[in-house]
């Protein structure tokens, strides 16, 4: 249950992190309210899952998710560009993760 919720608390860094951007410095309400509801959630689950994961493989975990999965958006919306060696290494940094959850 721990790893689920650590997932789904990853996958709430991704959107807290693109409300964040699209918030325009907080001028945009609809963007700074899911901003803040994503990261008080996203951060409630990651507390929860570290009761009883390794503190180090969590917020490797997390991180991990939520970074990878905020790249793939702005690639897939094009506010960035989607290069070889850019999908290389989120792809890299995917198999670290799963990695991480392998030996824990």
């Amino acid at each position: 249950m721990a790893w689920f919720i650590l997932v789904v608390s990853g996958v709430l860094e991704a959107v807290w992190a693109t409300a964040l951007s699209a918030s325009k410095n907080f001028k945009r309400p609809v963007p700074t309210i899911i901003f803040g509801v994503a990261l008080a959630a996203s951060m409630t689950g990651l507390a929860f899952a570290m009761k009883s994961l390794p503190t180090g493989t969590a917020y490797a975990v997390w991180v991990g998710i939520g970074a990878v999965l905020t790249a793939v958006w702005a690639m897939a919306t094009g506010q960035e560009r989607a290069t070889t060696a850019r999908v290389l290494l989120l792809l890299g940094l995917v198999g670290c993760v799963v990695g991480l959850k392998a030996v824990s």
